[in-house]
């Protein structure tokens, strides 16, 4: 399958690379991995995106290197900047056309850094052109009150989802009043005190945290399908957000892994998850309240 395109441009000379190198790393391109051997030398210029486009008709000594922007403006600020520290008073206004409206609802304008190469930079008159508006939430906890349900089961692990989720809501703006934390003796437990908590409407989100392992508990698979029915079933009657944080694990040294050794901290990615929610649902509550 295809993954992505280079195009090598050879440099006519030592101080023309030298030039474009500094004209790109000035535009704040992501740097490639570069080489530097006996007789030659390179350096990659990474972006997002990359297009080939072939063209019928296309006009005599036109660039054929369009770089796609956003902030358009703010992107000829820097080239102008750029072409006036490295070029005279009188040279640089030439290197840089106007920025011209185009017939497919764009603005572009050329910069040529090097006499003979011709850059095209464009964006589109609308920056959401082809993506949807989304709303989302933000990743700030401030005002928000939370509980989190942890269980003692296995508190080597548990203990490490929660010292991660309380680092994820006091860094996010949570107050430590505003965060409440409720033990209950295992995962099996854990439904019930986060349904009993969200009915009090007294908490903006739950987060529930626990591990259940495959090779201490015969009946694995019966307890984690109740676990998470009952934790979804609670979210969706009492319209709180919950966040999931119980582990599946075949092993303790997976569990480990997942609890800030190796694979992350999931009682973090909980709360992060429920930080977000809350704030989501705020958004959704002033938009049906304006309208």
């Amino acid at each position: 399958m295809i993954k992505g395109i280079t195009l090598v441009r050879p440099a006519s000379s030592p101080a023309v690379y030298d030039t474009l190198v500094s004209f790109f790393a000035a535009l704040g391109f992501e740097d490639g991995q570069s080489w530097n051997r006996e007789g030659d030398r390179g350096r990659p210029f990474l972006a997002p995106l990359g297009n080939l486009e072939f063209v019928d008709g296309m006009k005599q000594g036109a660039t054929d290197t369009w770089i796609e922007v956003t902030q358009l403006d703010a992107v000829r600020g820097v080239i102008e900047h750029w072409l006036a520290t490295n070029l005279s008073a009188a040279e640089a206004p030439k290197r840089i056309s106007e920025t011209a409206e185009t017939f497919w609802k764009s603005r572009v304008f050329t910069a040529e850094p090097v006499p003979g190469i011709v850059y095209a930079f464009w964006e589109w008159d609308e920056p959401l052109r082809g993506k949807p508006v989304a709303l989302a939430g933000d990743l700030s906890a401030e005002g928000a009150k939370f509980a989190i349900i942890v269980a003692r089961w296995n508190s080597v692990i548990t203990d490490r989802l929660l010292e991660g989720a309380l680092d994820c809501l006091y860094r996010s703006g949570a107050r430590k009043d505003e965060v409440h934390i409720l033990r209950v003796p295992g995962a099996w437990e854990i439904p019930a005190a986060a349904r009993k908590v969200a009915e009090t409407k007294l908490v903006d989100a739950v987060i529930t945290l626990g591990v259940l392992l495959r090779g201490e508990t015969a009946h694995y698979e019966a307890i984690y399908n109740e676990v998470s029915r009952g934790i979804g079933q609670s979210q969706q009657e009492t319209g709180i957000p919950h966040a999931f944080g119980v582990l599946t694990c075949e092993t303790l040294e997976q569990a480990l892994d997942r609890a800030g050794l190796k694979a992350g901290n999931k009682g973090f990615e909980a709360a992060s998850a429920a930080i977000e929610m809350v704030s989501l649902n705020r958004k959704i509550d002033q938009k049906v309240a304006s309208e």
